[in-house]
């Protein structure tokens, strides 16, 4: 009985994010990671928990099962919806210096014109479309974040998705970012219209209707590819960096295994690992960022417009304020996404380890 346990365990999905496990019983059986549209059976006598962490009772659900997925959706729009409205007042002077560096001059000359010409209520315009906008971001970007990081790996095999991990983050979190700047676009072009434009409309329900009769229905999506511009480099590098930087922290940084961390130790580890992914996402993403908020004040400007009348130095306007901006946003998101993790017993793996059948390659 101890010796079947001890052998499933060595060859478990536990090892590593992205393996199967194997059984090494007579007869050499298989158990897989879940697919995508499955409703796997659980194997009894034995508990498969979380990919690359032990079995527990405390997790809710299979790694890689739809449960699993739809729960890191949950994680996604708390995460996102929650840290995008907290800073809709820094967004929003951001928007302004970007799209009108004469009158707004820094970020606290920004704050102070804003609050002389509107009053502190002026500083939270727009609030709404970025709640709902970046909460069906967040449920398109985490979850299929995590659904196309399985599906992935299991094309390309478990050595693979260890050797090339950073390319497996890199194109797991670039093919969900597709879709969640088209659930995200309508909500972020009736926002910068509030934000930017004086008198145009105060709330979400007054631009829809102004948007639509002035532009039509393309009025709210004339911004995507800029907004893929601007977001998937982003997402790229907050993923990639993210796994690679906790990864590296607690390889070089912290005195002892992840797994004798405590949850709140670890949580620690996520925040500092999401910050420092945030300073490199806004600086990859920023020119994007300007030429979509632009985009969005300018009736009947296209990107190509935009760019030639910013010049280089132009699409660097409130680099700052949205340094200081998507680095706090990005560790914020990637704390309350792990926090939710640990609310709702989703399995949280640990950094990857080479599969064994590479260690024995390798050995040889």
């Amino acid at each position: 009985m101890f010796s079947s346990f001890f052998q499933a365990a060595n060859n478990s999905p536990f090892r590593t994010p992205f393996a199967r496990a194997h059984c090494a019983a007579d007869g050499e059986s298989t158990v897989a990671v879940p697919a995508v549209g499955n409703d796997p059976t659980p194997v009894v006598g034995r508990e498969i928990a979380a990919a690359a962490s032990a079995s527990s009772s405390n997790d809710s659900c299979e790694f890689g099962s739809n449960k699993y997925f739809a729960l890191c959706g949950i994680g996604g729009i708390l995460s996102c919806g929650t840290t995008h409205t907290f800073v809709v007042p820094l967004d929003l002077v951001k928007c302004r210096l970007q799209v009108d560096a004469a009158k707004y001059k820094n970020l606290v000359h920004g704050f102070k014109v804003t609050v002389a010409e509107e009053g502190a209520r002026g500083l939270v315009k727009g609030w709404f479309p970025t709640l709902i906008g970046y909460s069906a971001q967040g449920l398109c970007k985490f979850g299929l974040y995590e659904v196309f990081k399985v599906k992935y790996a299991e094309i390309i095999g478990d050595e693979n998705a260890y050797l090339y991990r950073t390319y497996l983050y890199l194109a797991a979190s670039a093919s969900a970012e597709v879709f969640a700047d088209i659930a995200l676009a309508p909500f972020e072009a009736a926002k910068v219209k509030i934000q930017t434009m004086p008198g145009y409309a105060n709330t979400f329900r007054e631009a829809v209707p102004k948007m639509v009769k002035e532009e039509g229905v393309g009025a709210f999506y004339k911004g995507l590819v800029p907004l893929w511009m601007r977001q998937i480099p982003y997402t790229m590098m907050k993923f990639a960096c993210f796994e690679r930087t906790v990864e590296l922290l607690y390889k070089y940084v912290v005195p002892k295994p992840r797994g004798d961390c405590s949850k709140g130790e670890q949580l620690i580890v996520t925040f500092a690992a999401g910050y420092i992914a945030g300073v490199f996402c806004a600086v990859v993403s920023h020119p994007a960022d300007v030429v979509v908020s632009k985009l969005n004040q300018v009736k009947g400007a296209t990107a190509g417009s935009v760019v030639k009348s910013l010049g280089f130095m132009g699409m660097w306007n409130g680099l700052g304020p949205r340094i200081i901006m998507i680095g706090t946003l990005t560790a914020l998101q990637w704390f309350i996404y792990d926090g939710v993790k640990v609310a709702l017993g989703i399995p949280r793996p640990p950094p990857p380890e080479m599969p064994a059948s590479l260690k024995a390659k390798q050995a040889k």
